[in-house]
């Protein structure tokens, strides 16, 4: 099972065994850690999709909370 947590103003981490990261051409990237890894949600990354820390240093925040599960 995977889980997603989505940092205030920052990256979602992912953290499961079995996790596949596949874009819409089909190229899959393989994480530095296949435990646990942060996927860029600022666009400014340099190592997308995977995050670096950019979004610290160009102020990212995000737009809005998701909204509870009802």
């Amino acid at each position: 099972m995977a889980t997603v947590n989505i940092r205030q103003n920052g990256p979602y981490v992912v953290e499961g065994d079995d996790v596949r990261i596949v874009d819409w051409n089909g190229h899959e990237y393989r994480p530095p850690n296949r435990a646990s890894f942060a996927l860029c949600r600022c666009g400014a990354s340099m190592n997308k999709p995977f995050c670096d820390g950019t979004h610290s240093r160009v102020g990212f925040r995000a737009s809005e909370a998701a909204p509870p599960n009802r």
